[in-house]
């Protein structure tokens, strides 16, 4: 078992993938069913602002407001704001107190004024304009995230932004069903036209959308009860407790937080999702050289005892028979060095 789980190892980090110990090698061979985040993962994670509406002001003023907030966070939408406001050769000042609300927006104070941007959840117990919620189910019926502006009590306006799916990921998805890969499912935080419309694109199995952290926590641990055995693969701090949670844990090597990298169990260090086909045949490959080493170690020991006892065979004869087994098991384990990267 040391030989397959130490060859398995090394083999995933020629490969790109970083396992962090033998019991995830294993449990990567016992999925049934595997849950992937959208924006980041399934997704490009770059998306890029497509529409500008503006209910008060013109668009020049609405992007830069929302400039001056998400000028301070890193996560993908927040760039892609920022992106734009530059594309446009804008200036803003410089927004204060700025508070980030999981799952819905974020809050700061910019000239005596509390701007908030976000989805509609963001703005619960408030009265939204009907022009505002018109405007943002048209927008979301085409696949895109909306954020809402408002500037104290008035509603700017409303921000559009897209992503793409990664290149590959259809074919990786049918690649995980051959292995036997029963479900994928792609847990986020975004609305639901729009991960339905990305999951439709690349051949998910089933979506689960405006999910806040604790929910995907709450779908992982539905998928245990359901599946038995669940891997999550995201790349965000929102992601850090599902991959937690999960039987394995697969983080995002390169565009992942630190947060996801620690918690996870499991590193695609290239941000290649075409990898996780090769870790999971791999792993299956590991369990079924396991079994195959086992049983040869316990039928030899099973043939050679009674043998000696009997006098049907000497202890020398015996040792040299054990210790041969010993070799060929460990050739066997070996043989993991050399599994290629597109098996199926």
């Amino acid at each position: 078992t040391p030989a397959a789980v130490l060859s398995g190892v090394a083999r995933a980090a020629r490969g790109g993938v970083l396992i962090k110990g033998g019991a995830h090698l294993e449990n990567l061979g016992t999925l049934r069913a595997i849950a992937f985040d959208k924006t980041g993962t399934v997704t490009r994670g770059e998306p890029a602002v497509t529409d500008v509406v503006a209910f008060e002001g013109d668009e020049a003023m609405l992007l830069a407001t929302a400039t001056a907030v998400e000028s301070r966070s890193g996560h993908p939408l927040a760039l892609a704001i920022v992106a734009a406001a530059q594309a446009r050769g804008l200036h803003w000042a410089e927004a204060g107190d700025v508070e980030s609300v999981t799952g819905k927006g974020v809050r700061a104070q910019l000239d005596g004024k509390t701007v908030s941007i976000g989805n509609l959840k963001l703005f619960d117990g408030v009265a939204i304009p009907g022009s505002v919620r018109d405007t943002v189910s048209r927008l979301e019926a085409e696949g895109k995230t909306t954020m809402v502006v408002q500037a104290g009590d008035r509603f700017l306006g409303v921000l559009a932004l897209a992503d793409t799916p990664r290149e590959g990921v259809a074919e990786m998805l049918a690649r995980l069903h051959r292995l036997g890969i029963r479900k994928t499912i792609m847990l986020t935080g975004d609305n639901e036209r729009v991960g339905q419309a990305i999951g439709q694109a690349v051949g998910l199995d089933e979506v689960r959308a405006s999910l806040l952290p604790e929910d995907k926590v709450a779908a992982v641990d539905e998928l245990l009860r359901r599946e038995g055995q669940v891997a999550m693969i995201g790349d965000g701090v929102n992601d850090a407790p599902a991959l937690a949670r999960a039987t394995v844990g697969i983080a995002m090597g390169g565009a992942g937080t630190d947060v996801a990298l620690e918690t996870a169990d499991v590193a695609l260090m290239a941000d290649d999702l075409s990898k996780l086909p090769f870790a999971v045949g791999l792993s299956r490959a590991a369990r079924h050289i396991i079994r195959q080493n086992l049983w040869l170690s316990l039928g030899i020991v099973a043939l050679l005892i009674p043998a000696t006892l009997t006098g049907l065979a000497g202890i020398g004869p015996a040792v040299i028979v054990h210790e041969g087994s010993t070799l060929v098991v460990v050739f066997n384990a070996l043989r993991l060095l050399g599994y290629p990267e597109r098996a199926v």
